[in-house]
């Protein structure tokens, strides 16, 4: 099968997806690679069309055991007729449970032909250094082990004469899917006095839930408390209150410290 370009398209807040996706597409080595970064809300404003032979990428980060919510809407957005497509999810080294069939399952229904499924370890979104969960994940051995998983994709492409006959069809998960995609509504960010208003925490917001103009006030029905905010502020002004995110920050660093290792469908 002739592949002209890659498209990867990922949802990463914390960059943890981004990376992996990035691996990804060296492993498979085609020289026209598009970045689409779904991340930032008019980022899934966009109509995208794909042909039969472009291979599309797609990562997400998994909450909850299943796709983003805020992302439901963007899926039909995507036109793919006949077009192969690899569905990598990114999980904080708890469990991915139904999010890989469902993205598999989301794509499908807009024209993708699934021939290659991931899921990913990353640094869990609550986690930092005094209270680690998967830190420092994806690591150079993940990165390494993607790049092979890239290859792999290759090797299949190359072989394939019947796309259909090809797909991948029996991953892990069930439907209906468990689990919720509504996520908490919280305040459960402190801001300091060291907060100097720089405004990076507002323009990194995957879902507009910090004021521009303040940064002490955010939206709690839009944030996805995903803590883009809190690990990339430049002061480290941004901390989490005593409640049920810090709480679940300790329950995962305790529960789920033995590393997990990717895993593969082809």
């Amino acid at each position: 099968m002739n592949i002209k370009s890659i498209k990867l398209i990922y949802f990463s807040p914390t960059g943890t997806t981004e990376r992996v996706l990035r691996a990804v597409a060296r492993g498979i080595g085609v020289k026209e690679v598009e970045l689409i970064d779904i991340t930032k809300p008019e980022a899934r404003l966009r109509q995208l069309e794909f042909s039969e032979d472009e291979l599309i990428v797609v990562g997400v980060p998994v909450y909850m055991g299943r796709v983003p919510g805020l992302l439901q809407e963007w899926f039909d957005k995507i036109q793919a007729a006949g077009s192969p497509v690899v569905c990598v999810v990114v999980y904080g080294n708890r469990v991915y449970e139904d999010a890989l069939l469902e993205l598999k399952d989301l794509l499908q229904r807009q024209g993708a032909m699934p021939v290659a499924c991931a899921a990913y370890i990353g640094e869990h979104s609550f986690s930092n250094a005094e209270i680690p969960t998967a830190q420092g994940r994806p690591d150079n051995r993940d990165l390494s082990h993607a790049e092979m998983f890239g290859s792999k994709i290759r090797e299949k492409l190359d072989s394939i004469t019947d796309l259909a006959e090809s797909c991948v069809n029996d991953l892990p998960g069930e439907f209906p899917y468990r689990g919720s995609t509504e996520l908490w509504d919280v305040d459960f960010i402190a801001v300091d006095d060291s907060c100097v208003q720089c405004g990076i925490c507002a323009e990194i917001c995957p879902t507009g839930a910090v004021d521009a103009e303040d940064s002490s006030v955010i939206d709690i029905v839009k944030c996805i408390t995903c803590c883009a905010c809190l690990k990339k502020c430049p002061n480290q002004a941004r901390t989490m209150k005593d409640g049920p995110v810090k709480d679940a920050r300790f329950r995962l660093s305790k529960l789920f410290a033995e590393p997990k290792e990717p895993e593969l469908y082809l």
